[in-house]
């Protein structure tokens, strides 16, 4: 057994004297609780190093605050009780701390007719800083959907009008025909294009919100959308996601709007910015609309 003391070298003086804005870990991997869910999440933690001759901060003492956060559930208070330790255990050095929180959160959701259900994932991030200005939480959250073409589909209702003149020229035609017609490959000639797309919705929490608003912000672009990617299908369900999309028919600056609205209705958000990217089956390029309120 070694009965010397053992070296600690991060608390040498430094022969360059010069603060750093960011010390810490990347990448470390946490089990935690959102809500019902559980979820194996990446964290990045780490303070100021303000103090310009110190060697260096004490990155075991940041790894042991992270601990707090496995397996119990994710709100702002327990995210503030890991920055005030990180704080705690860097006087004279840091200033501030600095978390991010990312993974993805299973949620189950339901077909739109049948009774089936699926299970979704969405990517979300946390960000949340401490320092002499006071605290910034931030919540991302990514949504996927399908989105329609209100052009195509203009131009798609016009074949088949044109279909329809060629078809039945210059006379009263039958109603059972036409119905037929109407079921027919001959008669919806022309389909409109749509395609996947994904919207990034990034809001900061108002200063006396506690739990984290992450189905809330889901829910709501979702109802906003009206065509959020569905998960076990029968055919009536695949019917029902038609006529949403035929209902719901978007470019992306349609789409933006609506989720703009939607997120200025939430009581938790004091600002957000979201980008919508729509990635096009006509063009190789995306299509893509960002909107902001109160971010800075």
């Amino acid at each position: 057994m070694n009965d010397l003391p053992l070296p600690d070298i991060a608390a040498q003086p430094t022969h360059h004297d010069l603060p750093l804005d960011w010390v810490g870990m990347a990448g470390i991997t946490l089990p935690i609780r959102l809500g019902d869910a559980a979820v194996t999440a990446r964290l990045d933690i780490g303070v100021s190093l303000d103090d310009a001759g110190a060697r260096g901060i004490h990155m075991s003492r940041l790894y042991l605050a992270a601990q707090r956060l496995v397996h119990q559930q994710l709100n702002v208070p327990a995210v503030l009780q890991v920055l005030d330790e990180c704080l705690g255990s860097h006087q004279a050095l840091s200033d501030s701390a600095s978390l991010t929180l990312h993974g993805e959160v299973p949620l189950e959701r339901p077909a739109l007719v049948s009774p089936l259900s699926g299970w979704k994932t969405y990517p979300f991030e946390l960000r949340a800083r401490q320092d002499g200005r006071g605290v910034s939480i931030e919540l991302q959250v990514e949504v996927t959907y399908s989105s329609t073409c209100p052009c195509s589909a203009a131009l798609a209702r016009q074949l088949i009008q044109q279909r329809f003149i060629d078809d039945f020229p210059e006379r009263q035609a039958d109603y059972i025909e036409v119905l037929d017609w109407l079921g027919s490959t001959q008669g919806i000639v022309a389909t409109p294009h749509s395609q996947r797309s994904t919207a990034t919705l990034e809001v900061r929490l108002t200063q006396d919100c506690l739990h984290l608003p992450l189905l809330a912000l889901i829910d709501s672009a979702e109802q906003a959308l009206g065509t959020p990617v569905q998960t076990a299908v029968k055919r009536a369900d695949e019917q029902a996601f038609a006529l949403a999309n035929g209902q719901n028919l978007m470019f992306c600056e349609d789409a933006a709007r609506r989720l703009h609205r939607a997120l200025r209705e939430l009581p938790q958000v004091n600002a957000f910015r979201l980008k919508v990217v729509h990635a096009e089956s006509l063009h190789a390029h995306d299509a893509v609309a960002e909107s902001r309120w109160n971010w800075s």
